[in-house]
């Protein structure tokens, strides 16, 4: 297989997203570096290194420092974002630890104070590092044998977490892609790719067996339902859009979350990393949100499941 960028930078490589990432990209025939807090090689849960690993250049960097990375990128063709947090339990611990209950529903369901949700790990580790990596990124001049746009892929997220995760997890995503937008935009030589991944599994190290199951076939019986029919997403869509209050002021009710959950399919790691891959094919130029049907379809499977509309524009 040909390669379609020569070297890439993945930002926490040796994660679950990441090492899946740089295992697709070495397939591809790609350099690999990856850059985390740690710089260790990826283990599997059962704490063997791959052979694959030995390919990678492991290196340890802080994503908020540009001074532990800045050496990379000019040579890397494209960098991938890979690093965040489903769950930020600094507020929540503290919250369980004083007996604040209360506090600790309003900081999941998202009716907490505005000052109150802009703390944690929300905003490092989802928002902030990538706004970091794309700045530096961005400023930085490419070796001569690099002549095409260069993607900065940030993984996203599809909402489908909530209730049981934190709304300020989606609004620190899609303030990443918004700021990350803005950067790109003064650089005609770059172009940003958000993939948006909706319940991500694997088969040997999170095969979630029944959820996965349950929600591909839910997916699945939406896709194919006439649309004069009135399935349980679009039911409590609706209401989620018409009848329940929004969660925030710039995020709707959790209902909304959930019939996403019902109408887009589960999608294989490996699958995500395959399509991170193809999306950094200049022939491609893909740009801006890719839900998990663009996903499928870059990596030539079209057929199984819908995706919601902000996905797809």
């Amino acid at each position: 297989m040909a390669a379609i960028a020569q070297k890439i930078l993945v930002v926490g490589g040796n994660g679950f997203v990441g090492s899946a990432v740089c295992k697709a990209a070495l397939a591809r025939g790609m350099g690999v570096t990856s850059v985390s807090s740690s710089g260790k090689p990826y283990r599997t849960p059962k704490g063997h290194t791959p052979d694959w690993a030995e390919k990678v250049e492991w290196r340890k960097a802080d994503a908020m420092n540009p001074d532990t990375y800045a050496d990379i990128l000019p040579g890397v063709n494209a960098v991938v974002h890979t690093i965040g947090t489903l769950l930020d339990n600094t507020q929540r611990n503290k919250q369980f630890h004083d007996k604040d209950f209360v506090g600790l529903f309003k900081s999941i369901t998202g009716i907490s104070p505005v000052e109150a949700r802009h703390l944690g790990a929300y905003d490092k580790l989802n928002r902030d590092t990538a706004i970091r990596m794309c700045e530096a990124f961005t400023a930085s001049k490419p070796i001569q044998e690099i002549t095409h746009v260069r993607p900065f892929v940030y993984v996203s997220a599809e909402d489908f977490h909530r209730p049981a995760i934190s709304v300020r997890y989606m609004e620190t995503k899609l303030e990443a892609e918004r700021k990350i937008d803005e950067i790109v935009k003064n650089h005609p030589q770059y172009r940003a790719v958000h993939v948006r991944p909706s319940m991500i599994y694997d088969p040997e190290t999170r095969p979630m067996t029944i959820p996965v199951n349950l929600f591909t076939f839910s997916a699945w019986m939406h896709a194919v339902m006439p649309s004069f029919v009135p399935m349980p997403a679009s039911v409590v869509r609706w209401l989620g859009t018409n009848v329940f209050p929004k969660a925030t002021e710039q995020t709707p009710s959790a209902l909304v979350s959930m019939a996403t959950l019902l109408s887009v399919p589960p999608i294989r790691v490996d699958h995500l990393a395959e399509a991170i891959c193809a999306s950094l094919d200049p022939a491609k130029d893909v740009r801006g949100p890719v839900g998990v049907r663009a996903m499928r379809e870059l990596i030539g499977w079209s057929k199984g499941g819908p995706t919601t509309a902000s996905s797809d524009s």
